[in-house]
């Protein structure tokens, strides 16, 4: 199973190259076959040339121009549309996932399920230099989820996913064209029957740069992903669900809301820390 990285880049001079060096570092080390997919968002600095470089040094490492408008979805979808995998992992440039979370999910994956998604806020998950702020709205943000859709799952504006290549084609046409679409995709998957498993995984604040998330601007795109697929699951009849196959697949953790969720996430994740 082939694994493609998708990764938007910014004005990410100062972070970008030890992002896809310890990415790429990490999965030879694994021995995972794989593609690094950057993709340079209309960047202003000298990300653009750093990438050139990467992809003559490092094999499997690739580089594209978002030729669409700017912006973090735009750029992601441009990617989406462009990886070689049999399966696709969304991570940021500047270092803030792991690329050992990364193989993680991988093996995570082999066991058959559709998605993996990670979660900093269940047991052995864990932060590192969050900002207070940002922490606030993230908790009540993906509260508001949970209720609205029934989900346990409590941490799905984490963009660090991975989902398989016929996934990512049961969830288009995408809508979002911001950092909303970190939402649509996991949302899409959950309520069109799509299997998900969830593990821990670590953040760590970017030490370089600044982020491009502006969430002043990002409270209504949220808010319409979300109304969205709450209209597709109460409403669609089933148009987009899943296209069922006599293979047997990992049942989906969708179950009502409540309860200790820590509780119920970590006994899906047998052998977490």
């Amino acid at each position: 199973m082939k694994l493609s990285v998708v990764i938007p880049a910014y004005n990410e001079e100062g972070s970008i190259e030890a992002s896809v060096r310890a990415i790429h570092e990490e999965l030879m080390k694994t021995d995972i076959v794989h593609q690094i997919l950057v993709v340079n968002d209309h960047s202003k600095d000298a990300t653009e040339a750093i990438l050139m470089q990467l992809s003559r040094q490092l094999p499997g490492v690739d580089y594209i121009n978002n030729e669409g408008p700017n912006g973090f979805g735009n750029a992601v979808r441009a990617g989406l549309d462009n990886f070689s995998g049999d399966c696709v992992a969304i991570m940021m440039g500047d270092l803030s996932d792991s690329p050992a979370d990364l193989v993680r999910y991988y093996r995570k994956m082999e066991e058959g399920y559709d998605c993996v998604f990670g979660s900093r806020f269940i047991r052995g998950g864990k932060t590192y230099d969050y900002p207070k702020l940002k922490l606030v709205i993230n908790r009540l943000a993906n509260t508001i989820v949970q209720i609205s859709l029934g989900l346990r799952y409590n941490d799905a504006t984490n963009a660090f996913k991975l989902y398989r290549k016929e996934t990512i084609q049961g969830l288009k046409p995408f809508l979002a064209h911001h950092f909303n679409l970190t939402l649509e995709l996991p949302l899409k998957a959950i309520v069109r029957g799509y299997t998900y498993a969830v593990i821990p995984n670590s953040w760590t604040n970017r030490k370089s740069g600044e982020s491009k998330l502006k969430i002043r601007e990002m409270g209504s795109r949220y808010f319409f992903v979300l109304l969205y697929c709450l209209i597709e699951k109460f409403f669609s009849r089933g148009d987009y669900q899943k296209k069922q196959t006599h293979a047997p697949t990992p049942p989906s953790p969708i179950l009502p809301f409540g309860g200790n969720q820590e509780k119920l996430l970590s006994q899906e994740s047998p052998g977490q820390g």
